[in-house]
Order: structure tokens, then C-alpha cells, then sequence
């Protein structure tokens, strides 16, 4: 009678377009109205809970740190430089596009933020040389996602909280996967450039002009590396390396390019504020539905369906990324990951996988739902900046897409790719 109850809830919250949050925090509450076995204080301590945790006060610093290097015009010395290094290129925008993506992810930890920034100069710029715009919106959207794979990556930090995994180990082993998605979306787009005959940037190289465009973004590309060494020196924690992060960014903005004001700072920090609430309040919400996920039985027999295909690696490993991709299609990343991440990196680790191994495959999985339709956010803003059709960006995805496929099934395959650089800084 419950499970009836609930669903024709959901049902009726699905219809009349409810948010996520609100959808994941009237469950548990009408559940326990209709059953009476518990007080509906649950709800609200199971909410506390599920935001009680330190590391993620890390996740508003680095939402202000992207927020401040895209108004202090940051992006536009990241784009230089790349356009330097790899626009001679066949399809240089292209090329452009994903290696900036690269270095604005290792600063803003966030794809949205990443997809909004880089595309938001790019997307129009390939368009007017001749790229057609679904291609400029997907390859822009999936090469925004390596924001959440490599330090210091949003994702990370929530997944590190919900399972008490240590962040800096999750920050080293994101770094190689993040890095080989941006290879490999660079080779892919090479070979459509090619066949479509894309453009190059035509200006003769010039030693002085890429030692110029070198100078100029150095000081933003420090901050990644005063990331990671703080973390694996032990310097400080991920929440302090956070607020070392705004304070670097701020000062890069106000005082050494001056493109900054004190007026773009209060904006930034007010936008932040309200992204950081919406965040927090989905994870919230996350914590008393993963409650009646596990109060029903359903988290239970997800768990038993995966170990009964623990003893065979290739089936499992199957099972576990079509799974993970399914879910990603049609729910979001932060309540994917809070209530389906300590049921997935257990069976994982019974089926012989370590678990950091499991949470980079989940990350980058529940990433990719950000750039799938329906629930893509990634998806719809990068298709919104380029002015195209959902459908035809949809399309233009599938190639860029099977890259981020191929490497988490390499994630699981190839256990170094993921626990070398944590065991090297001894954080396993």
C-alpha cells in the first residue's frame, strides 16, 4: 500500500513539474504520514545529516573562484594561449575550445561553469568561422564536463563527503582521466574537422607571441597547482585550499589585471550565495530520500542484483556503466551521486575494483547525464549559447560522448590510471 502511495506521488510531482529537491523531500514525509512509524522530524534530521559534512564547505569557494575568473576576464588569457599552442591545428577552434576547457577546469571545479565560460566566447567564434553550430555546442558541452573530473572538481568533493573518502585522493585520480577525455575529444574533433574541412588559425608562429600569451594566463594556471601541492604536501585541506583559491582569484582580478571591481565582486559573491543554496538544498533534499530508498528496500536489492554478477569482472563492469549511464540520463548528478554512490562503490569493491576506481567511474558517468537529455543542464546551455535545436546538438553529441565511455571503461580496466598518482602521494 506504501509503494502504491508513493509512486502515484512521484507520479503526480513528475507531472506537475515539480523540482527535484522539493520532489526527493515530500516523499519521505508523506511516507512516513501514511505509515506512522516514525515522528516526521526524520525528514528534516536526515536533511541536516546529509549536509553536515566539512568538506563540503569546499564547494562555495571553488563556485566564487569560477565565478570571479570569468568576470575578471581570465578566460579570455586561457583562450590566447591555447589558440597559441594547438589553433594551427586542423579545426584549431576546436582544438582551442577543449584544451581551454582543460586548464579552466583545473580552476572552477564545476562543467557548467566551464561549458558557460569557454563557450560562451568560443561557441559564437566557431560558428562565424564556418563550424557548424550543433558540432560547436557538443563538442563545447562534453569537453566542459572534464570541470568535474579533474581537481578541483565539485563532484569530487560532494562524493568524498557523502562516503568519507579522502578528497585529495579523489583530486589525484581524476587528474589522468580528465587529462585522456581531453586527448582523445581533441583527436575525435580532429578527425570531423578534417572530413567537414574546418579551418586553422593562419598567423605564422611566433616563439614571442606564445612567451607573451604565456606570461599573460600564468598567474590564473597557478592556481590548480597550489591546489594540488597544498593538498599532497598537506599544507591544508580541501576547504582551505578553496578559500586560498578566491582569495588568489580575487587578487588576479582586482590588482594584477585590473579587470575586476569591487562592484563585479559583490555581484559575484551574491550569484554564488544563490547557486550554493540551490546546491545545498538538492543535497538536502538527497539525504532523507536515500533514507526511504534504504527504509523500503530498494537501495537493499539494487545491492543484491549487482553481487549476484560480481563473480564474472566483464558482465559487471557492464552492468555497473550501463547502469550508471541510464541513471544519468534522467536524474542529476548531485542526488545521483549522494543516494546511489555508497550502494554502487560497495558492490564495486565486492566485485574487486578499489573504490577509488568505482568513484571515477561514477563521476564521470553521472557527469555525462549533465550533457544527455532530458536533465542535461550542461546540454541546454551549451545549446542555448549557439542557438540551435536540441535535437541536432543531441545528434552532434554521440561521438564526443562514446569518448567519456571508452575511458570509464578503461577507468576499471587499467587500475593505474586512477591509483597511481594518489598511492605516489601516498593518500592510499
Amino acid at each position: 500500500m506504501e509503494l502504491i502511495v508513493l509512486l502515484g506521488a512521484l507520479l503526480v510531482m513528475i507531472f506537475i513539474g515539480a523540482p527535484i529537491a522539493v520532489t526527493m523531500a515530500v516523499l519521505p514525509a508523506l511516507y512516513i504520514l501514511v505509515t506512522g512509524e516514525l515522528p516526521l522530524s526524520t525528514v528534516p534530521y536526515q536533511m541536516y545529516e546529509a549536509v553536515s559534512s566539512a568538506p563540503l564547505i569546499a564547494i562555495p569557494f571553488f563556485l566564487l573562484t569560477g565565478a570571479l575568473m570569468n568576470s575578471g576576464q581570465i578566460t579570455e588569457r586561457l583562450l590566447l594561449l591555447s589558440r597559441e599552442l594547438v589553433g594551427r591545428v586542423r579545426g584549431g577552434l576546436a582544438q582551442t575550445t577543449v584544451l581551454v576547457s582543460m586548464l579552466f577546469a583545473g580552476m572552477s571545479g564545476s562543467a557548467v561553469a566551464d561549458t558557460a565560460a569557454v563557450g560562451g566566447v568560443l561557441i559564437p567564434a566557431m560558428k562565424k568561422a564556418g563550424y557548424h553550430g550543433p558540432f560547436a555546442a557538443a563538442l563545447t558541452a562534453v569537453a566542459g564536463t572534464i570541470g568535474g573530473i579533474v581537481p578541483p572538481s565539485i563532484v569530487m568533493i560532494l562524493l568524498a563527503g557523502t562516503m568519507g573518502m579522502s578528497t585529495g585522493a579523489l583530486f589525484m585520480a581524476g587528474i589522468i582521466p580528465g587529462v585522456l577525455i581531453g586527448i582523445m575529444l581533441m583527436a575525435v574533433a580532429y578527425m570531423i574537422s578534417v572530413k567537414r574541412g574546418y579551418p586553422r588559425y593562419q598567423e605564422p608562429f611566433r616563439l614571442r607571441v606564445l612567451g607573451k600569451a604565456l606570461v599573460g594566463a600564468l598567474p590564473p594556471m597557478m592556481i590548480p597547482i597550489v591546489i594540488l601541492v597544498g593538498i599532497v604536501f598537506g599544507v591544508f585541506t580541501a576547504t582551505e585550499a578553496g578559500a586560498m583559491t578566491v582569495i588568489v582569484a580575487a587578487l588576479i582580478g582586482l590588482l594584477l589585471y585590473r579587470t575586476l571591481t569591487l562592484r563585479d565582486l559583490a555581484k559575484n559573491v551574491s550569484h554564488t550565495v544563490k547557486v550554493t543554496s540551490s546546491v545545498f538544498f538538492i543535497l538536502a533534499a538527497s539525504g532523507p530520500f536515500s533514507w526511504l530508498l534504504n527504509r523500503i528496500g530498494a537501495l537493499q536489492g539494487l545491492e543484491g542484483w549487482f553481487l549476484g554478477y560480481a563473480a564474472s569482472p566483464v558482465l559487471f563492469t557492464l552492468l555497473l556503466i550501463g547502469f550508471i549511464l541510464l541513471v544519468g540520463t534522467v536524474i542529476e548528478t548531485i542526488p545521483a551521486i549522494v543516494v546511489l554512490a555508497p550502494t554502487l562503490i560497495k558492490v564495486s569493491v565486492a566485485a574487486g575494483f578499489h573504490e577509488v576506481q568505482a568513484a571515477l567511474v561514477l563521476v564521470v558517468g553521472f557527469i555525462m547525464g549533465a550533457v544527455t537529455p532530458p536533465v542535461g543542464i550542461v546540454y541546454f546551455t551549451a545549446a542555448f549559447i549557439a542557438e540551435e535545436s536540441l535535437e541536432k546538438v543531441a545528434v552532434a553529441l554521440i561521438p564526443f560522448m562514446l569518448v567519456e565511455v571508452v575511458v570509464m571503461f578503461m577507468i576499471l580496466a587499467f587500475p593505474s590510471l586512477t591509483l597511481w598518482l594518489p598511492k605516489l602521494a601516498h593518500f592510499i
